[in-house]
């Protein structure tokens, strides 16, 4: 059964239209990288998936997933990364929906931060402050708070940006490790493009229009994958 099955989508975004009739579906377990040039509607299509903004036609439909059950993981702002706080009080603003309006954290709350927290090998870190860590490691709290909303679906926006080589390898690993083991179906946009397409099974190229959606083999034995791929084949971690 289809997790997510987008039809149709159009979206106009500040004035401009920036998806046109795109049309795809994801099962459960893919791991899905979405590829194309700036401006091609990437970002527009994450923010309209999660609901912050609206499509002007055309259909999203989850299976028994609301909003607040997608974990999603924002680019980060120079900002956030000084953030002055604990790495668990940093995860656990991911279970602020689950937490309800109580004004502490329940016990089993922490307990899941705890164990998101060991899922991304980052649980030692826990009472670290956040805003000291490396980047490599912010990304995994992150990744940790992301996965205190969801057990089916993750949505990163660039989850390698500014990452040194080493950390952009073993965040890969730690992605397609989620996504194998946990079955957690992964929705990424990521600049490293040749990287991300070698971890991920299934590829959408957009251009404001979809250009191509299909197997990672097929994206990159077709024109427009060896186009925008060009020749040369990146070496990353993780399997391919």
């Amino acid at each position: 059964m289809a997790v997510v099955s987008v039809k149709n989508l159009c979206v106009v975004y500040d004035g401009f239209e920036a998806i046109q009739d795109l049309s795809f579906s994801l099962e459960d377990g893919d791991y899905l990288c979405v590829v194309g040039e700036n401006g091609s509607g990437k970002s527009t299509l994450i923010k309209t998936l999660l609901g912050l903004v609206k499509q002007n036609s055309g259909e999203i439909i989850y299976d028994n997933l609301k909003s607040a059950q997608i974990g999603y993981m924002p680019q980060q702002t120079a900002i956030q990364r000084d953030f002055p706080a604990s790495v668990m009080e940093v995860v656990l603003t991911g279970c602020l929906k689950l937490n309800g309006r109580l004004p502490f954290f329940k016990k089993s709350v922490k307990e899941l931060a705890k164990k998101n927290l060991e899922k991304v090998g980052a649980l030692a870190l826990a009472d670290k402050c956040y805003g000291e860590l490396s980047g490599g490691q912010q990304q995994r709290v992150l990744l940790a708070r992301a996965l205190c909303s969801t057990e089916k679906l993750l949505i990163l926006d660039e989850p390698v940006a500014n990452l040194d080589p080493k950390a952009t390898n073993e965040l890969y690993d730690l992605i397609l490790k989620l996504n194998k083991e946990q079955k957690i179906t992964v929705i990424m946009v990521s600049h490293d493009i040749r990287c991300a397409v070698l971890q991920a099974s299934k590829v959408l190229h957009l251009d404001k229009t979809p250009v191509f959606f299909g197997t990672t083999s097929d994206y990159i034995n077709s024109p427009e994958g060896r186009k925008f791929l060009g020749h040369e084949h990146c070496l990353c971690g993780g399997e391919s």
